[in-house]
């Protein structure tokens, strides 16, 4: 059987994919969403002419000199006069600017004697913020496509929107598969390992948006894992294990029964060479990831995640940076190979990848350390430290 490349599994993949609906959303809910429409401001920022500090709003033309306090424009309560000759408002920051007056004295800089204040020389700024300083009503602020963060989120508010328009959050069921499962925190049997890939998913999916639910582990027994299938209502399911060659490897035939039609039948990737890839008989697309859960994350990364991003209607985007090796490679065999690595910048900012030692697919500990993974193309030469490489850097919480 010949195997699909990465680049090319995915492409199959994402050619099958239509995106979810939209929804109309409050503002504080909408982070990490993204975004289905353009965000157009409603009005002027700032609406006014406000103060940038606090002090008083004077006539240019008037100081130095003394002027008489003639009222008082607080933010939130601006003085609705018009400023005359020789008259000064006390002003605070983000306060109304009063007609007629043009510049802004900081307080530091003025003498105030009961109803009269006494102003020097003062500098080149006006402390003035114009009107429609920030952005004018009608412009585009946002456009659809975009990720929301709190500071855009902060800027469409800023705008106007209580609401937004936003995709829908995928819908992502994990099952993960084997008799040898057993749920951490229980007691396993003298055969069985803690369920890693599990809730390393779950959180995964959950970390990048998704309604994401992880259900119990399935044994391997056919009419267990079509049952558990049947049972789901989501976008995207997501099976672990259970898909090489074995007498236990019963996933992909209970889904056959179920009326599953494969897209990719694995991939010519290490580690993840069973990833496989199909629509449901009865809708919904199924992502199959290896039972290992280094192979599985790893493939996440490659697949699962442009494929969210596609459920999203989100622009594909190329996530692989450059970097140079940090110590040199082997050649590499047939298989494009993702290799565990250590991220760090050079005295310039630039990116240093150095693989781990041991890239053996069941060391989570070296996985839970690593900055990124190194890509390695088929029959690669050897690679010599320095030697420019391509990466894709994990998203990591904290260094």
């Amino acid at each position: 059987m010949i195997l699909a490349s990465v680049d090319e599994a995915r492409a199959m993949m994402l050619a099958q994919i239509e995106p979810l609906a939209a929804e109309k959303i409050s503002c504080p809910d909408a982070n990490g969403r993204l975004l289905r429409e353009e965000v157009i401001a409603e009005r002027d920022q700032p609406p006014f002419s406000v103060s940038a500090m606090d002090g008083w709003a004077v006539r240019q033309a008037d100081i130095p000199g003394t002027l008489q306090v003639v009222g008082e424009s607080a933010a939130g309560h601006g003085w609705s006069g018009t400023l005359g000759r020789g008259e000064t408002v006390r002003i605070s920051t983000g306060a109304f600017i009063p007609d007629g007056a043009d510049w802004v004295v900081i307080q530091e800089e003025v003498v105030r004697k009961g109803d009269q204040v006494t102003i020097g020389a003062t500098g080149e700024s006006s402390f003035i913020r114009p009107r429609g300083g920030d952005f004018a009503r009608g412009t585009s602020l946002l456009s659809a496509g975009t990720r929301l963060d709190p500071w855009r989120i902060a800027l469409a508010a800023s705008a106007g929107h209580a609401m937004v328009e936003v995709s829908i959050r995928p819908r992502v069921a994990i099952v993960a598969t084997g008799d040898e499962l057993a749920v951490a925190g229980s007691a396993p049997g003298e055969w069985q390992i803690h369920d890693s890939v599990g809730p390393g998913l779950a959180a995964w999916f959950g970390a990048r948006g998704c309604d994401a639910t992880l259900l119990e582990a399935v044994p391997d027994d056919h009419g267990a894992v079509s049952a558990s299938v049947q049972r789901v209502d989501c976008d995207l399911l997501v099976m672990t294990g259970g898909a090489s060659v074995g007498d236990h490897d019963l996933v992909k035939p209970a889904l056959r029964d179920l009326g599953l039609e494969m897209i990719v039948d694995g991939v010519a990737v290490r580690p993840g060479k069973p990833t496989w890839f199909g629509r449901l008989g009865k809708g919904g697309w199924v992502l199959g990831l290896p039972g290992n859960p280094v192979s599985a994350m790893v493939c996440a990364e490659l697949f699962a995640a442009p494929i969210i991003a596609a459920l999203e209607g989100a622009a594909p985007i190329d996530l692989m940076r450059r970097a140079r090796l940090g110590k040199a490679l082997s050649a590499n065999g047939p298989r494009e190979h993702y290799m565990r690595a250590t991220i760090r910048h050079d005295e310039l900012g630039g990116l240093i990848a150095e693989a781990a030692t041991d890239q053996d697919s069941s060391l989570l500990s070296v996985l839970s350390s690593a900055g990124g993974l190194i890509r390695r193309l088929p029959n690669a030469s050897p690679a010599a430290a320095g030697d420019a490489v391509e990466i894709l850097p994990l998203d990591r919480a904290s260094s």
